[in-house]
């Protein structure tokens, strides 16, 4: 389906932030039976959900395995329950701030003498507290005075950081796809080992969480201010979802970027990134998933020894704002130096909605790839657009989201062009019923996408957990094609007739500085 697929070349970036160290490798991969034309995929489906074992710690933490032994390989994936919507006002991208952080290591791991760098650490945050003052003086002598002062205890600091000592760690014991990625609804930390590391991946990753050090805090942030750079201020189209989710939504924390206000980042501090960690990483707000060639007693055994470790703590708070329902269309216009784009976005409901998957279904019928509705009409036919394209779950879909449509205007076409076209195939929806053929075209290729995304062991973590919190219960990623199924044209025709309406619609409009 369209939320479990490549989504945008653009938009994807502006979605997610994603730590590449290595790729996942093939040798994970779990394929399902081949299929005779008209066979249900349910009993392997059935069968599998079979050999999913779950089991709490008494802190709160959940674990969630899954059996498959057809590889000596393990994934592992936990899920934090927090991400861009929980952030505090002034702390915009903090929860992007301590995924980067959470790779620098322990007391143990990515430094050469701890007791030696904590003090380092706790001077580097005076001096950054004092250079704040001094700016906010205006006294220009002090602050080349205390920056000088803060360089040189940086030296000092990194000169005993041992770079990256996690991800060679993992990688000398044959481990594969160290990944994170910060997204509004959630925060991921995920890779894979061969089986026989298990109980290597439960002391690292419990050592992770346990008692990280914030170290190269102050480095990091320059990172994490030119990676927004590249993503919004050099951007149009980062600048343009920016402003469009400002504008979309009144009240609902989905508005604010997932990286962070430039001036937040700033000023965020280490003690705003702990404090942070402190209140959204307990182990009640964590969701683990073992997915392989594991034995599920063996896994509750390691897990209670040094996950066990971990102390209760408070639920964190929950996110409380509820979007009010859209009175009348909103615009947004932005002159950059540009090709005109065009965003229209419609407000839908979250993914524990009855009508979720009637709303993925609509999403790939109007611009998944080039025999979608919006591809032969506005780039094909009329050659409006030089692409067409759309996705459900815009930038989250915990709560309450968009259903968002974009088009890149051809040379020698406008912005209104394509939002007249756009307009008349929602129109056309509204009007309509789908062709029953179509409907179930539709219905091969969401049920083969979300498949592929069951294939390997990594993909399967993920949807464990992410199904597991959005939805309250895992078990519900197996009835997604049942779910799939069951979705008829007047479901299609009455879902749309509700959504596309103008009162539910924002615009965005990029147009060319120089015309």
């Amino acid at each position: 389906m369209s939320r479990l697929k490549n989504i945008g070349f653009l938009l994807v970036a502006l979605l997610t932030s994603l730590i590449f160290i290595n790729q996942p490798v093939g040798a994970e991969t779990v394929k399902p039976p081949p299929m005779e034309k008209g066979q249900s995929i349910q009993p392997y489906l059935d069968r599998v959900k079979e050999k999913v074992t779950t089991f709490k710690l008494k802190n709160g933490l959940k674990f969630i395995v899954l059996e498959r032994h057809q590889a000596p390989v393990i994934a592992f994936h936990t899920y934090a329950d927090v991400g861009g919507v929980n952030e505090p006002a002034g702390q915009t991208g903090v929860a992007h701030y301590l995924e980067h952080l959470a790779f620098k290591g322990t007391r143990q791991i990515g430094v050469t003498d701890y007791e030696a760098e904590k003090p380092l650490l706790e001077q580097q945050d005076q001096l950054f507290e004092q250079i704040q003052v001094a700016k906010a003086k205006q006294d220009q002598q002090a602050v080349e005075a205390l920056t000088a002062e803060f360089a040189e205890v940086t030296q000092k600091a990194d000169s005993l950081v041992k770079q990256n000592e996690m991800g060679q760690i993992i990688n000398q014991q044959g481990g594969v796809g160290l990944n994170a990625t910060t997204s509004s609804d959630a925060t991921r930390y995920f890779y894979s080992l061969p089986a026989n590391k298990l109980e290597l991946w439960m002391s690292l990753e419990s050592e992770r969480f346990l008692e990280p050090v914030m170290r190269e805090f102050y480095k990091e942030k320059e990172v994490i201010l030119e990676e927004r750079r590249m993503r919004t201020d050099n951007s149009p189209i980062g600048k343009m979802v920016e402003v469009f989710l400002g504008e979309s939504f009144d009240v609902h924390p989905y508005l604010q970027p997932v990286i962070g206000y430039e001036k937040d980042l700033r000023n965020l501090s280490r003690q705003n990134v702990q404090d942070f960690f402190d209140t959204y990483y307990g182990p009640s707000n964590l969701t683990i998933a073992v997915v392989g060639d594991v034995n599920p007693k063996e896994v509750k055994k390691l897990a209670k020894t040094y996950f066990g470790r971990f102390k209760s703590k408070a639920q964190p708070p929950e996110v409380k704002q509820v979007e009010p329902p859209q009175q009348k269309t909103k615009s947004v216009t932005l002159e950059l130096k540009s090709q005109p784009w065009y965003l229209e976005g419609y407000h839908r409901p979250a993914i524990s909605d009855p009508d979720h998957v009637g709303y993925e279904l609509i999403a790939s019928l109007l611009s998944d790839g080039r025999t979608s509705r919006l591809y032969k009409t506005l780039v094909e036919s009329q050659k409006i657009a030089l692409s067409a394209e759309g996705f459900s779950g815009f930038p989250g879909d915990k709560y309450p989201n968009l259903m968002l449509f974009y088009a890149l205007t051809a040379p020698g076409h406008t912005v209104d062009e394509v939002a007249t076209s756009l307009t008349s195939e929602l129109e056309r929806l509204k009007a309509e019923r789908v062709d029953v053929q179509d409907l179930d075209r539709l219905k091969t290729q969401a049920r083969a996408g979300l498949l592929r995304s069951l294939d390997s062991n990594s993909g399967m973590a993920r949807l464990l957990t992410e199904y597991d919190v959005k939805t309250g219960d895992w078990r519900n990623l197996f009835s997604e094609l049942e779910k799939i199924e069951a979705v008829t044209p007047e479901d299609i025709q009455r879902i749309a007739q509700a959504t596309f309406t103008p009162e539910n619609r924002t615009v965005g409009y990029i147009l060319s500085k120089d015309k």
